[in-house]
């Protein structure tokens, strides 16, 4: 398995209950008119411009549905794709590929718009050193799958769940405040209590809190929601005692200059839950 590659265990049981959303009641439109009997071939099209991503995951899609197909994959992960470029070839029963058709295509379509959308914003940074990464804001159950077709599309994987880093927010320096805790006291005892080698990020919102989070000995700073002229000023306070992260509100039109303000990465929430599927097609040959 590649180091890319999504969990395929995982990925098989969201297949399975996929299918049983789908498929659980028969598909009475095809078992109605299409007899078994018949054979024959389709073809993924691309209708749009992209990066594709979930070729393997629809091609066990439609192995799922019937063993005996034959399918083969023309454009890999990562291709780039154009209209009429053909994705993949299926081979075998009518029925089966009719039954597995729309399910292989939601997962292709979604990850393929993900990947495209994250292509774009590593593009729009190109020649400067800093990541784009996602974030948790990904469909349930589905992350495992967005986060890999983020990395498809040249992105990064930030936190894959909430045991992968602690993460101060607002509401927890809200809480934490009450009692009285000063910043210090707040990250040494994350530090004390966290799992060796997890890192401490801290979410500020004005330079003076980036200073003083990397004055407590904070591993990694995140930005919130900053304009540029206070990002570029926080990024000063900071000093490289932190790896500094900016997140929120962040567009295309907008990730460059961002990035020229010298942070090391950049969190990006829509790449996952406001990225537009790929239009992507079956057609029968």
């Amino acid at each position: 398995m590649k180091q890319t590659d999504p969990d395929f265990q995982i990925v098989d049981q969201l297949i399975e209950l996929a299918l049983v959303e789908d498929l659980g009641h028969g598909d009475v439109t095809t078992d109605s008119l299409i007899s078994e009997s018949e054979h024959g071939t389709a073809s993924i099209l691309s209708k749009a411009n992209g990066i594709v991503a979930g070729t393997e995951i629809a091609k066990r899609v439609f192995l799922k549905v019937d063993p005996e197909l034959r399918v083969e994959i023309i454009a890999k992960d990562g291709t780039e794709i154009k209209p009429g470029n053909i994705i993949a070839r299926i081979e075998g029963r009518l029925s089966s590929i009719l039954k597995a058709e729309r399910l292989a295509l939601n997962f292709l379509q979604r990850l393929s718009g993900i990947a495209s959308e994250t292509a774009r914003y590593v593009q729009a940074v190109k020649g400067l050193p800093v990541s784009i990464t996602d974030t948790r804001k990904t469909t349930p159950c589905l992350r495992q799958l967005e986060k890999y077709a983020v990395r498809v599309g040249g992105g990064k994987n930030h936190r894959m769940h909430l045991g992968d880093g602690i993460l101060i927010k607002d509401n927890h320096l809200a809480i934490l405040r009450c009692k009285g805790w000063s910043m210090k006291e707040i990250i040494a005892k994350a530090r004390q209590k966290a799992p060796a080698g997890i890192k401490i990020e801290v979410e500020v919102r004005t330079p003076e809190e980036a200073a003083e989070v990397a004055e407590a000995g904070a591993d990694i700073i995140m930005l919130d929601n900053m304009g540029l002229e206070d990002m570029h000023r926080s990024v000063q306070l900071i000093q490289g005692r932190a790896i500094i992260e900016a997140s929120g509100g962040i567009t295309l039109e907008k990730v460059r200059a961002i990035a020229e303000t010298g942070v090391d990465m950049i969190s990006i929430g829509a790449l996952t839950h406001s990225a537009k599927a790929l239009d992507i097609s079956l057609e029968l040959n």
